[in-house]
């Protein structure tokens, strides 16, 4: 009895603070502000004499968060009338206590977390507002991108016009909020061919590439991530990839050894994909790209970097490249230097398998190697192989 009686003692500070709030704002509910309303309270509360500040209170009363509602609680409770409330509940017979639970039950189900769906509508409306704070817009867009990782929430953000307005965002003067927006887009695309294409129908992947050439790295490889999430076992994507030149975009990254090694990564890591998809789509013809010789020597090139993870990826994409039909294989030896360059890598990685932190990463690199080298010495035989 006695624990039950705290229980209630509890519920009871909490349902006076909504009680509270609901004389204050005059609408007989509690709900969830956006940065609008925060912003407008801020500017309209004033310093308490103990100069706090009560922050928690949006413009119309409403709370910002069921923490600041609880806090909000705590701090302005009454110690008197807390006594009071506590010697009531010790007096209420146990069939009084079940009523006092429904009653507080009715109230508490009214302050329930708002649902994904609701959470990013107020994020998509915040971006709407074009007097939103810089630092509020970053947080809206923050919010989104950690919300649409579920492919169920994804698939709701275009119907929220969410898409739409974080493709707005790719035009914003300020850097950070156009790598946030790739980010979001990218994150909502992965694996996810309903996203895929919306967003490509709603226009962005000509925004996108162009991003992908920013000075700004964190721009460039927030886009290029999109770039590859977009078009990631989508045809009608890579077409388009195709006709916007992305392709000279990748070997422009891949030659340039100046340029950020994770966008270098990233770039490798896409050819790759489009390669193997192009193996599986063995009806459609191989795009010329793929067979032109400084293109094929700038992957080649990779593999001698000072970077595991790069070479890594370098060799994925050369064992794809290797297996269509239209690389040569002379190219490969003659123009591109493929087999010094593999045989360089294998001397390397020998090194490094005798040192143990790099033992086991040098062992896993060497089978893609040898992998590429039997692929490459097979295809080089049909050329070379004389006519009996």
């Amino acid at each position: 009895m006695a624990r039950a009686s705290s229980y209630i003692l509890v519920l009871m500070v909490v349902a006076m603070a909504v009680r509270a709030e609901r004389n204050s704002n005059n609408t007989g509910r509690v709900y969830w502000s956006s940065a609008e309303d925060e912003a407008q309270a801020q500017t309209r509360t004033q310093p308490r004499d103990d100069d706090t500040e009560v922050a928690d209170l949006d413009a119309d009363g409403g709370f910002s968060s069921l923490e600041g509602m609880l806090q909000w609680a705590i701090g302005h409770s009454d110690p008197v009338q807390l006594k009071e409330k506590a010697r009531d509940v010790e007096r209420l017979s146990p069939a009084d206590l079940n009523d006092r639970r429904l009653e507080i039950k009715q109230l508490m189900d009214e302050l329930k977390t708002p649902s994904d769906a609701q959470l990013m509508q107020i994020a998509i409306d915040d971006l709407s507002n074009s007097s939103l704070s810089l630092e509020d817009r970053h947080r809206a867009l923050e919010e989104l991108l950690v919300l649409v990782e579920p492919i169920d929430n994804a698939n709701d953000l275009d119907k929220l016009g969410g898409i739409a307005a974080v493709i707005g965002e790719l035009n914003h003067g300020d850097a950070d909020t156009r790598k946030l927006a790739a980010w979001v887009l990218g994150t909502a695309s992965q694996n996810n061919p309903v996203v895929q294409k919306q967003v490509l129908e709603h226009g962005a992947l000509p925004k996108l590439v162009k991003m992908v050439k920013s000075s700004f790295v964190e721009e460039a490889t927030k886009a290029l991530f999109a770039v590859s999430a977009l078009i990631r076992n989508n045809v009608a994507g890579q077409e388009l990839f195709y006709v916007e030149d992305g392709h000279l975009v990748l070997q422009d990254i891949m030659s340039e050894a100046s340029i950020d090694i994770r966008l270098r990564r990233k770039a490798v890591f896409l050819l790759g994909d489009l390669a193997e998809c192009q193996l599986e789509n063995t009806d459609k013809d191989e795009l010329p790209f793929f067979s032109n010789r400084v293109f094929l020597k700038s992957v080649v090139d990779l593999t001698s970097s000072a970077d595991l993870d790069l070479q890594e990826k370098a060799l994925v994409a050369l064992k794809n490249l290797l297996q269509l039909r239209t690389t040569e294989a002379l190219v490969f030896k003659n123009f591109c230097g493929l087999d010094g360059a593999l045989e360089r890598l294998r001397q390397r990685l020998q090194g490094l398998m005798v040192e143990e932190d790099h033992r086991d990463y040098a062992v896993d690199v060497e089978s893609i190697r040898s992998e590429v080298q039997q692929i490459f010495n097979r295809k080089l035989e049909k050329v070379t192989r004389v006519p009996t």
